[in-house]
């Protein structure tokens, strides 16, 4: 299976700035090439392909000199990105692509070969920027892995992984600014390891969740998930640090250092909704077969405005993308049910429907069984039985 490996590089400054070219670049080249589609489909009705956009790059390279500058394989990868943004579109999982601007918090580029690491020293090799500290808080390869697979050579006593020697394990790396200054890289891997088969699972191993604002999951069983609500808890401090951005000359050195202390308050909000949400799904999946939730319309929920920022603090759609990629490395089981299920108006005992139910009635008794139900409960509950019937 494909896995991705995220470590933190620490470049010095000479290679901040090569960074920051390739990240530059990689855009320019990217918004050239979209470019040149759109104008090619809108005009002629003709559709570039992949191997056409590359004839272009050497005519840019000529135009705009300080294209040289950086890893020609960083500037090829822009073609294929942008082929993969095109694909999506086509089958509707994303909207047209966009262009790249500098506002963008996603500042990165990839390196598709020659980079190396060094798991002696812990360092790594970037093509065009050179060797660089990494931290690999966790071993990348484990010990029969590294020995039986994957070709290693050796330096001055230190061991070297080539990607171009390995690229059958080792494929695209990514390198990334954080709004904060930091740099990450991101390394997919082929493990070799194959997605065990799906468990069985029953109806007392199964459980659904009703994803809410007050709480943030409702468990079938009862259980109910507080919704820790990280950015409310941070909001004064937002403000006051927006505050401090919005009085600061525009681009001026204490503009960008408001800017970046505001951004480490994003940055930690971030990270402990991600954090939270780790753990709140490996404990769902390891202490259950299979998961039901709901589809939920989160983008045309937010257009309440009393409820939209409540909504995104919830993240509920980060949540519920984690369950499904660690439920397919277990084999466990999680299902989604329709959004137009009526599990909040449905009696889970007698199937009587609730029409009368609006958001602020939070327990409501069945008129036919006389079972008094708290709301969200009844609603998880009904989403374990619309999956297990489905």
């Amino acid at each position: 299976m494909m896995q991705g490996n995220v470590f933190r590089i620490y470049p010095d400054d000479e290679q901040k700035t090569l960074i920051e070219k390739h990240i530059g670049s990689s855009r320019f080249i990217y918004n050239r090439f979209l470019h040149i589609k759109k104008v090619f489909y809108e005009k002629f009705r003709i559709d570039i392909s992949l191997l056409e956009l590359e004839k272009y790059l050497p005519m840019f390279k000529e135009i705009y000199p300080w294209l040289k500058e950086v890893n020609s394989q960083s500037l090829q990868q822009e073609r294929k990105n942008l082929q993969d943004a095109y694909s999506r579109f086509f089958k509707g999982q994303n909207g047209f692509p966009k262009w790249k601007t500098k506002k963008e918090n996603n500042k990165s580029f990839q390196i598709p070969q020659r980079y190396r690491l060094n798991l002696t020293s812990s360092k790594v090799f970037l093509p065009g920027i050179g060797w660089m500290k990494i931290k690999m808080h966790r071993d990348m390869f484990s010990p029969e892995f590294l020995e039986n697979l994957i070709e290693t050579t050796e330096v001055k006593g230190e061991v070297i992984v080539e990607k171009d020697l390995n690229a059958e394990f080792l494929r695209t790396a990514t390198v990334r600014r954080t709004p904060t200054g930091k740099y990450y890289i991101s390394i997919l891997m082929e493990d070799r390891e194959e997605y065990p088969e799906i468990q069985e699972y029953s109806e007392d191993t199964t459980v659904g969740i009703d994803l809410g604002i007050k709480d943030f999951a409702i468990i079938s069983t009862g259980e109910k998930i507080a919704n820790p609500k990280f950015l409310k808890t941070s909001l004064s401090r937002l403000k006051t640090f927006q505050r401090r951005v919005s009085r600061k000359l525009k681009g001026s050195n204490n503009r960008r250092k408001a800017v970046k202390q505001l951004a480490k308050i994003h940055e930690k909000i971030s990270n402990q909704r991600h954090d939270f949400q780790h753990k709140e799904s490996n404990t769902l999946l390891s202490e259950n077969q299979a998961v039901a939730v709901e589809t939920l319309n989160i983008k045309g929920m937010k257009k309440n405005h009393k409820l939209a920022q409540a909504i995104s603090d919830s993240a509920w759609g980060s949540f519920v993308s984690k369950l499904e990629y660690k439920a397919k490395r277990l084999g466990k089981t999680v299902f989604r049910i329709g959004m137009w299920e009526p599990s909040t108006k449905t009696c889970n005992v007698c199937g009587y429907h609730n029409q009368d139910i609006t958001l602020d009635v939070r327990e409501w008794e069945c008129p036919d069984c006389r079972t008094v139900h708290d709301r969200d409960i009844n609603a998880a509950i009904n989403i374990k039985k619309f999956a297990l019937t489905t």
